[in-house]
């Protein structure tokens, strides 16, 4: 089954410092349609104004990724990390028994603008942790590249839950096939561009639903960048 999830029906928030637009239900947008997808429960596209962000809160038991697009986003935690991510960079933490932490825009003159997930993990309770990694573009480019995995493999940062989460930019006669396991559904969320995916034309901002399917194909695309969630249901 596929269901298309179109950019302009999600969820819009704007707090003049703050532009973001909310896939699943979160904060004060709710919508029993759409309040998440397996263990997939947020996929925030925030636009942040220079100088401003997200003070210190508290998170637990969550797996939050972010997956910096332009611009500097400048992350500090109670463990002691601190850092600045940019174009190609990967950051997840671990909530795990709780961490309290901060994003805001490492820049006084530019936007940054950056997609946060978070993904329910397969267990509670356990220690908090942080880890970033950089893919670049030419990685990327026409192929599937793994950014986040039950076991880090393939230099993908490690989550806590039996998802594998895939990044690729496409363009042209680029075509990228993945296989589906029995018991298996894909969620595939375009950041920008045009593409198909299998045979659903989507835009920058569009999301794609996949159950019961073999395989998830793409093609079709115009300068698309997107990335394809492979999860369990």
């Amino acid at each position: 089954m596929l269901e298309v999830r179109k950019s302009e029906e999600r969820g819009q928030a704007e707090h003049g410092w703050l532009q973001s637009r909310h896939t699943f239900s979160f904060a004060s947008y709710y919508d029993p349609r759409h309040t998440g997808f397996g263990p997939l429960l947020v996929i925030n596209e925030d636009r942040v104004a220079p100088g401003q962000g997200f003070g210190a809160h508290a998170h637990r038991d969550m797996e939050i990724i972010s997956y910096v697009l332009e611009g500097a986003l400048e992350h500090k935690d109670s463990m002691g990390n601190g850092s600045v991510l940019r174009y190609g960079d990967v950051q997840r933490m671990s909530a795990g028994t709780g961490v309290r932490h901060s994003e805001f825009n490492g820049s006084h003159t530019d936007p940054v603008h950056f997609l946060q997930i978070w993904i329910q993990p397969n267990v509670a309770g356990i220690a908090p942790g942080y880890e970033e990694k950089h893919f670049t573009a030419e990685s990327k480019q026409g192929k599937l590249v793994l950014i986040a995995s039950s076991d880090g493999r393939n230099g993908s940062v490690l989550i806590h839950q039996d998802a594998s989460v895939y990044a690729t930019i496409m363009n042209g006669a680029d075509r990228l096939e993945h296989p589906l396991a029995a018991g298996r559904s894909a969620y595939v969320h375009v950041i920008r561009g045009k593409v198909n995916v299998n045979g659903m034309p989507l835009d920058g901002g569009d999301a794609l639903k996949i159950t019961g399917e073999p395989v998830v194909t793409l093609g079709g695309a115009e300068s698309a960048e997107l990335l394809l969630f492979d999860l369990p249901y």
